[in-house]
């Protein structure tokens, strides 16, 4: 079988998605069934991966599944919590008070808390508590999931405290031969992780900078009332402020500190810096926007749940008293997810984990007390009962209704996250046919070669499309990053970066993460449209990022560990 019929039926599934979600707009619930069923009749005809390896994949797929949905459901407690307490209409009122501006809004509560929220926890919880967030301050659901996810990009190579950079690639790559390369050039390899780390953010630098833009240019053209790019980027100088704010700390960050801290650190400045600076009126647009009248919204535009029967609280709740909730939920975070501290490792300790499934290498574990869903959000939820003095039957609504909202991503679920540990699991098969993702990747190889740092971010959200994942997209293709520059006598460390950051910025297509964000909100069947539509700014980051490895390339030449930067 030749490499381009191997590449191509490898890439079926993925068309399929497509086709179906952003072609027919089929929903998900129908969309991953198809698609899982068609992965699996390729597995077993073309690839004759052996049945154990099929079911030990299917089962790591359900666990997974079943973790995130975790996740989904306590993000959406603590919502339906803070709605029937009243507390997030005092949220919602003061982020009016620092502007009405709904451009304003999204900067601040999309792209920098959520990229705090990222940094902190990573694995789709951005999206989970921003989005309602967001919709609670009056945004249709669809522009509500739409931000979030394209704000949700720059932060996610150091997701959940550096997991993508420490856990996917250095793990990947903790190889003796990759090793002995390392010893011979001199460099240790826990520095050779953190230097890919900083390239990391070296290579974020310029796309980051215009997420916020690119994210206002695409609210206002689809959600405006006129329909135009333009309202987004007259508030350019606001935008780019608001960029600068992440990135500068980020980058530093990740020089000083390592991909542990990045997102964390950039988000909490960021959020420091730019929000005084609104309230004095810093490079704040003259003329506020927002959405047009709720009764002219497009079908479409609207989720299933709403925010306007917001109870009224019962007793007086401060702003600062309102936010409690959220800042135990970013302080647990980190508390739980800094390596230093015992805390994690303590929750950890509490683990169902399988090993050898089946008789294969597949392994499978969950830490309950680590998920987030649990804590900290469902902890929160529960701390909030007595903070702001609810009653059983305010209580008893929110969960009831989390539990049904939950329902209908947990079928596509179900199905999504096993096709794709699937497609990682066909490499074991018989006739050592490559697996289905490095089928495509050795093919894209083949054809770019010398152009190859332009490509790179796009395998690497590939791989963030198919597993929702930046820390497995690393897992799945950062062997193959550091063998295509090896081959081409381009610098590792650089090829890897790409791989890191081209993940991060298909974080805004990952097929589960469209799922798990627009269930937050009440949405169902336009996973499709959101797909579609966050192709343009993929492809617009993407590009950036390829052009700057291939402007990084043409300094380092053929170094394969430079350490020109910093």
């Amino acid at each position: 079988m030749s490499d381009f019929t191997l590449a191509f039926l490898a890439f079926l599934p993925i068309l399929a998605i497509f086709f179906l979600m952003a072609g027919l707009r089929m929903p998900a619930t129908r969309a991953m069934p198809a698609a899982y069923l068609l992965t699996l009749g390729l597995i077993l005809i073309v690839w004759k991966t052996p049945l154990p390896w099929i079911a030990a994949a299917n089962v790591n797929g359900l666990v997974i599944a079943f973790k995130i949905l975790l996740i989904v459901f306590g993000a959406l407690v603590v919502l339906f919590t803070l709605r029937e307490s009243g507390a997030i209409g005092v949220i919602k009122q003061g982020f009016t008070s620092i502007s009405p501006d709904k451009r304003v809004q999204a900067v601040i509560i999309a792209w920098l808390f959520g990229s705090f929220l990222e940094g902190a926890a990573g694995f789709g919880t951005p999206a989970a508590i921003t989005a309602p967030l967001l919709l609670s301050l009056g945004f249709p659901a669809l522009a509500a999931v739409m931000v979030a996810l394209i704000a949700n990009s720059t932060a996610v190579s150091f997701g959940a405290v550096g997991t993508p950079t420490i856990i996917g690639i250095g793990t990947t790559l903790d190889l003796q031969e990759v090793r002995e390369g390392l010893d011979a050039a001199g460099i240790p390899f826990d520095q050779f992780i953190d230097k890919v780390g900083l390239w990391s953010a070296v290579v974020h630098i310029l796309p980051g900078l215009l997420v916020p833009l690119l994210m206002l240019a695409m609210m206002t053209r689809f959600f405006g009332e006129k329909r135009s790019f333009r309202e987004g980027l007259q508030a350019w100088p606001y935008a780019l402020f608001a960029g600068l704010c992440f990135v500068l700390p980020y980058t530093l960050v990740a020089w000083l500190l390592g991909p542990e801290f990045p997102g964390i650190f950039g988000g909490l400045i960021g959020m420091l810096i730019l929000i005084p600076a609104t309230r004095a009126g810093f490079l704040v647009p003259e003329r506020p926007w927002d959405f047009p009248e709720k009764a002219s919204w497009e079908q479409q535009w609207q989720g299933s749940i709403s925010m306007d029967r917001e109870s009224q609280p019962k007793h007086h709740i401060s702003l600062q008293k309102a936010w409690v909730p959220y800042a135990l939920i970013g302080l647990l975070l980190i508390l739980t997810r800094v390596r230093l501290l015992p805390l994690g490792e303590w929750l950890m300790g509490v683990r169902i984990a399988y090993t050898e499934l089946f008789g294969t290498s597949v392994q499978t574990d969950f830490d309950p007390l680590y998920n987030p869903g649990i804590i900290p959000f469902m902890l929160v939820a529960l701390v909030s009962i007595p903070l702001f003095k609810m009653e059983r039957k305010q209580v008893a609504l929110a969960w009831k209704e989390a539990l049904v909202r939950v329902r209908g991503p947990a079928i596509a679920l179900v199905f999504a996250v096993p096709m794709v540990r699937l497609m990682m699991q066909s490499g074991n098969n018989p006739g050592d046919i490559p697996g289905m993702p490095i089928a495509m990747a050795e093919f894209a190889a083949g054809l770019a070669r010398g152009s190859w740092p332009l490509f790179s971010p796009f395998v690497g959200a590939l791989g963030s499309f198919m597993a929702g994942s930046n820390a497995v997209s690393n897992m799945l293709f950062s062997l193959f990053q550091y063998s295509v520059a090896e081959q081409l006598e381009y610098s590792r460390i650089l090829i890897l970066s790409l791989q890191n950051a081209g993940g991060a910025i298909g974080n805004m297509v990952g097929v589960h993460n469209i799922i798990a964000a627009c269930a937050t909100v009440g949405l169902s069947g336009m996973e499709g449209v959101l797909l579609k539509r966050n192709l343009l700014p993929l492809l617009v980051l993407g590009l950036l990022a390829g052009l700057t490895g291939l402007l990084l390339v043409s300094v380092t030449g053929t170094d394969a560990f430079p350490m020109i930067f910093f």
